[in-house]
């Protein structure tokens, strides 16, 4: 009977050593990376997810390998109810632990997008779509002067904030929102033109909002940084003549498609942004200037010309008179 009893408690201790073995070795496979040559994904964490939620977000994701493992893991490491609510980069080659650490530590992922120089409202509101950071038509809404608010303290259109989104390289959170980076962008026009040349600015004739107009144009005309001032210049003595500015990118601006090449016909368009049938700035900015496009509206060239011509080369040739004009046309046209 003592032999049969023994007998029974040694396969119970192998039993339970294999077991605790086999437990062990699951509970390990469980919690290790889950691919190690796998690419980064963005994992967005809602407001108020349960520990359960989240597992269920990485599961799906094929970031960590077993569910179970994974809540016993963060139990033991005391990291359940440190989880944080966000967008997360997140590598399977990371394991449970460095995952669970990683949303703990509320290290959220950010984009970066790159606004050039020259674009339109909806032009700029598509690359932040591009980089999931807004819906476009969401950007284009929050876009808007009335809405924004947090430190601005430059004058701001009532409507469109066209022209008013500085071009820049920019980092942002993910679920950053359409109003904060807006906002943001609003914010970099003020400190990089408007409060470092505010009295300037003031004492000129034109207003900011002008101003901006101005650069744009300037911004669309351009294609050499040196002659920035002068088309700025050109388009001062104009204004200064009541001349009408007649520049193509106002046309291009008004159309509801860009063209490679404008017809007579486009610039009969019916627009307020069309300078060839109306005299004056164009009642807005028609895409976002850079810092030298703003300071050239702001110090134009002191020049006699009021007329330019552009070269193959994206070059102008600057002319005082429509005679002199034509000529140049004739000259860059090999007539």
């Amino acid at each position: 009977m003592k032999r049969w009893i023994m007998g029974v408690v040694l396969l119970l201790v192998v039993a339970l050593a294999i077991a605790a073995y086999l437990g062990h070795d699951w509970y390990h496979r469980g919690i290790e990376a889950a691919n190690p040559a796998g690419e980064a994904k963005i994992v967005r964490i809602p407001e108020g997810s349960s520990v359960e939620r989240i597992t269920q977000v990485l599961y799906d994701e094929a970031l960590i390998l077993d569910r179970r493992a994974f809540k016993i893991m963060l139990r033991l490491e005391g990291l359940g109810e440190k989880l944080q609510a966000g967008v997360f980069e997140i590598s399977p080659a990371m394991t449970a632990k460095e995952i669970a650490e990683h949303i703990a530590s509320g290290d959220v992922a950010m984009q970066r997008i790159t606004i050039p120089e020259g674009l339109q409202l909806k032009q700029i509101a598509e690359r932040v779509e591009q980089g999931e950071l807004s819906d476009a038509e969401e950007f284009k809404a929050a876009a808007v002067g009335e809405k924004v608010a947090g430190g601005i303290d430059m004058p701001l259109p009532k409507g469109t904030l066209e022209g008013y989104l500085f071009p820049e390289t920019y980092d942002f959170c993910y679920d950053a929102g359409a109003e904060a980076i807006v906002l943001r962008m609003v914010q970099e026009l003020q400190r990089r033109f408007y409060r470092p040349h505010r009295e300037e600015i003031e004492a000129r004739q034109l207003s900011l909002h002008e101003i901006v107009t101005l650069a744009s144009l300037v911004e669309r005309e351009a294609k050499i940084d040196e002659e920035r001032t002068l088309i700025a210049g050109v388009i001062h003595n104009r204004l200064d003549r009541d001349m009408k500015l007649q520049i193509d990118a106002t046309v291009q601006y008004a159309l509801p498609e860009h063209k490679d090449r404008l017809l007579f016909e486009d610039l009969r368009v019916d627009s307020p942004f069309n300078t060839y049938r109306h005299h004056g700035l164009p009642p807005g900015p028609i895409a976002s200037p850079g810092l030298p496009s703003l300071m050239a509206a702001l110090r134009p060239a002191s020049t006699d010309a009021l007329f330019y011509v552009a070269r193959p080369d994206g070059s102008h040739v600057f002319t005082p008179t429509y005679e002199d004009h034509l000529r140049a046309i004739q000259r860059i046209r090999g007539g």
